[in-house]
C-alpha cells in the first residue's frame, strides 16, 4: 500500500459474499477472497475508513461511535469458528462526530450509536483488505426507506472526507437474490449478467445521466430479480454520491461468479 497524501482518496464498492464464508476458505468465494485480499494494494493507506454496511438499517443515518467496537455475528448456521472471528480495529468517535456534522449541514438527520458492533458486512471485507486491523473504522447504517436518491445525497455530503485521507467503502452485493443463489436454475446466471452489465455500464460511463439512471435502477434489466429487496445495492448509491462530483467514472475492479450469479466491485479513484 502507498501512503495517503493530499490527493483524493478513492471510493470503493465491494461485494462481501455470503455471511462469513469468505473468511472460512469456502471454495465458492475464492475469486472474491482474492480480490478483497489484493485491492488494498492499489489504494493509498487511509487515515480512517467509513464503511456503509448493507446489514444495518435505521430510521435515520446512524454512525458507530464506540472507540473499540465489538463483533456482531449477524448470521446463523455456520461452523463454530464463524463465531470466534475477531476484527479489533479501533473506532473513531471524533470522525463520527465530523460525519454527523457534514450530514446535518446538508439537512440529513443523523445520530450516533456508541454500542453498535461491527457486523459481517464490515468485518468480512475489512479483515481481508486490512488484516492488521490498525485503521480506525466508523460503520454507517442505511436509512430503512432505502430511497436511492436520498442515499446518493448522503454520499454527496461525505465527499469532502476524500481529501482528508478517509476511505469510503460501500459493502453490499451487486446481485442479492437468496433463492436464485441456491436454485440451480441455468437461467439465473444470464439473468444476473443482464443486471450486472447494466450496472457496470452506468457506473463506469462517466455519463451525466448516471445519477438519474441509478435513482431509477428498478427500470434496469432484471432489476427486481437481482434485488428483490435492495438493501445490498444501496451502499453503491452512497459510494456513487461520494465520488461522482469529482470522479464521475468508476473502474470495474472485480467481475466474478458467486453461487452461479454475476457479481462486481467498483472503484472511483
Amino acid at each position: 500500500m502507498t501512503q495517503a497524501h493530499s490527493a483524493l482518496m478513492p471510493v470503493l464498492f465491494v461485494p462481501h459474499g455470503g455471511g462469513p464464508l469468505p473468511l472460512l476458505n469456502d471454495a465458492n468465494h475464492l475469486e472474491l477472497r482474492t480480490f478483497l485480499s489484493k485491492i488494498s494494494d492499489t489504494i493509498p493507506t487511509p487515515k480512517a475508513i467509513v464503511l456503509v454496511t448493507a446489514h444495518w438499517e435505521e430510521a435515520q443515518v446512524t454512525l458507530s461511535s464506540h472507540p473499540h467496537p465489538g463483533m456482531l455475528f449477524d448470521y446463523y448456521g455456520f461452523p463454530p469458528e464463524a463465531y470466534t472471528l475477531s476484527y479489533p480495529a479501533p473506532g473513531e468517535p471524533q470522525l463520527a462526530e465530523t460525519i454527523a456534522g457534514l450530514l446535518k449541514a446538508n439537512g440529513i438527520a443523523v445520530r450516533l450509536d456508541n454500542q453498535r458492533a461491527f457486523d459481517h458486512g464490515t468485518f468480512v471485507p475489512l479483515k481481508l483488505m486490512y488484516p492488521e486491523a490498525n485503521i480506525p473504522v466508523v460503520q454507517m447504517s442505511l436509512v430503512q426507506h432505502l430511497d436511492p436518491s436520498a442515499h446518493i445525497a448522503i454520499g454527496e455530503a461525505l465527499a469532502t472526507l476524500r481529501s482528508q485521507g478517509v476511505l469510503i467503502v460501500g459493502s453490499g452485493m451487486s446481485f442479492h437474490n437468496m433463492r436464485a443463489f441456491f436454485s440451480g436454475d441455468p437461467k439465473v446466471l444470464p439473468r444476473s449478467q443482464g443486471f450486472d452489465t447494466w450496472l457496470t455500464d452506468v457506473v463506469t460511463s462517466g455519463d451525466s445521466h448516471a445519477k438519474a439512471q441509478l435513482i431509477d435502477w428498478q427500470s434496469a434489466p432484471e432489476a427486481r430479480f437481482s434485488h428483490p429487496r435492495e438493501e445490498h445495492l444501496i451502499p453503491l448509491h452512497v459510494c456513487f454520491g461520494a465520488a461522482h462530483l469529482q470522479t464521475p467514472k468508476a473502474t470495474h475492479q472485480f467481475s466474478g461468479v458467486l453461487f452461479n450469479t454475476a457479481i462486481s466491485g467498483y472503484l472511483w479513484s
